[in-house]
Formats: C-alpha cells, sequence, structure tokens
C-alpha cells in the first residue's frame, strides 16, 4: 500500500485515511455478509460490523470536529473501534471461521496511521 501522509493540520485529517477507512468498512460488509451466509454465524459478525464501520465514520466525523480537542477524541474513537475490530478479526480466524485474512494487517496499519494522527495533533495543540 501507498505510504501515508499525517497532516492533520486545520483539524482535517488527510483524506488518504478517510478513503481507506471507508474501504475499509466496505470489505467488513463483505465479510459480514460471507459469515452470515456461508459460516452461518450472527454473533461475532455483528460484533465486528458494527466496530468495523464505525472507525471510518468517527473519521468523518473528526473532519468536522469543532476544536482541535474534538477532532483528537473522535480520532481516539476511531482508534479504539479499530483495536476492536483488529480483536474480532483475530478471534473469527483463530477459531475457524475465516483463514488468513488480509483485513487483520489493514486493521493494523489503520491503527498506526490513527495513532501518528492524534500524537500528533496532540503534540501541535500543546505547541499553541
Amino acid at each position: 500500500m501507498k505510504s501515508e501522509k499525517l497532516n492533520t493540520t486545520e483539524n482535517n485529517p488527510e483524506p488518504d485515511i478517510r478513503s481507506r477507512t471507508f474501504e475499509f468498512s466496505v470489505n467488513i460488509i463483505e465479510l459480514y455478509k460471507y459469515l452470515q451466509m456461508e459460516k452461518k454465524e450472527y454473533t461475532l459478525g455483528k460484533q465486528l460490523l458494527r466496530s468495523g464501520t464505525s472507525i471510518g465514520a468517527n473519521v468523518e466525523e473528526a473532519t468536522a470536529a469543532q476544536s482541535k480537542k474534538d477532532f483528537i477524541a473522535k480520532m481516539s474513537i476511531s482508534l479504539k473501534e479499530a483495536r476492536e475490530t483488529n480483536y474480532w478479526l483475530r478471534l473469527l480466524k483463530r477459531t475457524g471461521y475465516i483463514q488468513k485474512n488480509v483485513l487483520i494487517n489493514e486493521s493494523e496499519e489503520i491503527m498506526n496511521i490513527l495513532g501518528a494522527i492524534i500524537r500528533t495533533s496532540r503534540k501541535n495543540l500543546k505547541s499553541e
């Protein structure tokens, strides 16, 4: 995957993280449909669907943040949801519902990007 720019000036996360989390949500929905139809797994799938689609939704909310603190809070929620999603993906893999899944790696990359955005934003907030 291409490298991400982490410029978070003016409460606007880089468009790459927005599109990346949107595409991740689409892939989570596809995995959810697979789990429902093929594996007949409902409980873990719903948890995955909720947390996996929430990542991008909170990134989108961050773009309309009312303050830098609000931006950091929304991005922090996105990071928490990414961690939860990673947990559900690992659990589904470990219990045999899915095989090697690229979404696990993508969720880890998204966590790293969100963490960097949050750290940079906090640093910028302190220097004001």
